[in-house]
């Protein structure tokens, strides 16, 4: 009857997306976004001659963001 819900453990927007699709995710531009696969703050697979994000990734690197953030407010704030 409920065809519009979706099981917990799929990804109904794909499980690889493009960079443009990461990007508009991310809400940053898609040059950013090759720069930050050029460097290896964001993981990118090949699949023959596309390059693509594997959806988890996003997750990951908002992650180690935070993470830098938390470490490196607790340096910096205090000294008021």
């Amino acid at each position: 009857m409920a065809t519009d819900t979706v099981p917990p453990d799929s990804q109904p927007d794909g499980l690889l997306l493009t960079v443009e699709e990461a990007a508009k995710r991310l809400r940053l531009g898609r040059t950013l976004v090759y720069r930050l696969i050029s460097s290896c703050e964001l993981e990118s697979v090949t699949v023959g001659r596309l390059r693509r994000i594997p959806a988890e990734c996003l997750a990951e690197y908002v992650a180690a963001l935070r993470a830098a953030r938390g470490s490196g407010a607790a340096d910096g704030s205090s000294a008021a």
